[in-house]
């Protein structure tokens, strides 16, 4: 226990027993309940956000016509060409449908358990990381609804994974209500898929594996474009997201660090004549 918990368990020893004996392991890692509990209000926050979609269809559609103008206006816009080439390919269009909606699931929460069983240390850091990815993203997608391109047919774009005849799409029964359909801006799937590549190669040396890990965030980028549900400054403002995350995690432990050793450096004392501060 340093000097700053010392001070802290003086006053409120009770407290500090308390808090620590629920929120902390040995390890320094949190018990399963605190971490579920994160998932859930994420899911929480995510279903407030998404009651709010009915509302903002005319502001959705507005807010992409002119993500579409800005893109074309920079000769940036690939979605339509990816997205008519993947439509084509019957089998490459399943695949894509399921990667869609499993992968980025499966993957991030897979990385997740592996980096709390095998890395502890970089587990918190990756796991507080991933929680301020996806405040950002909740933040966006609460100020910015933007339709993705698929509810665009007129332009052309196909709703790839609606003519996969997947055995899940948009059209099923309970994504039509729990998905939120204007939450294109930023793509979670690039960003969980940028985290979980972060998550591997701390977890690993391999180079093969690495190169996976590098790959993955490449294919969902294709993914995402492809089936009509993302737009390339989605998939930019993805990764970016991550960036952005990082730095303002990085400020905050860089601000908490100095709060600490202020409250660890003990104050100078005034020297004293005959109980009379001495000048200075």
């Amino acid at each position: 226990m340093d000097s700053v918990e010392v001070q802290v368990a003086g006053r409120r020893p009770w407290t500090l027993r308390a808090w620590q004996r629920v929120s902390r392991r040995a390890d320094g890692r949190a018990p399963l309940w605190i971490e579920l509990l994160i998932v859930a209000w994420l899911f929480w926050l995510y279903d407030v956000i998404n009651d709010l979609a009915p509302l903002r269809r005319s502001l959705a559609f507005a807010n992409a016509g002119g993500v579409l103008h800005f893109e074309r206006s920079l000769g940036l816009d690939p979605e339509l060409s990816i997205n008519r080439w993947l439509a084509s390919h019957a089998t490459l269009s399943m695949l894509a449908a399921y990667d869609y909606f499993f992968a980025h699931a499966v993957v991030t929460f897979g990385v997740l358990v592996l980096l709390w069983w095998r890395a502890p240390e970089r587990y918190i850091r990756l796991r507080t990381l991933l929680v301020i990815v996806n405040l950002i993203a909740f933040a966006v997608f609460w100020r910015y609804p933007l339709a993705p391109p698929r509810s665009f047919p007129g332009l052309g774009f196909i709703d790839v994974i609606a003519r996969a005849h997947a055995l899940i799409s948009w059209h099923s029964g309970v994504l039509v209500h729990d998905a939120d359909q204007f939450a294109a801006m930023p793509s979670l799937h690039v960003a969980w898929a940028v985290w979980s590549a972060v998550g591997v190669w701390c977890l690993t040396r391999r180079k093969a594996i690495r190169a996976l890990a590098v790959a993955y965030p490449i294919l969902t980028c294709f993914v995402v474009l492809g089936t009509g549900n993302h737009y390339l400054l989605d998939v930019v403002a993805g990764a970016a997201s991550v960036a952005v995350a990082f730095a303002l995690q990085t400020a905050l432990a860089t601000a908490l660090a100095a709060v600490r050793r202020r409250r660890a450096t003990p104050a100078p004392r005034e020297h004293t004549v005959s109980g009379v501060p001495a000048q200075p």
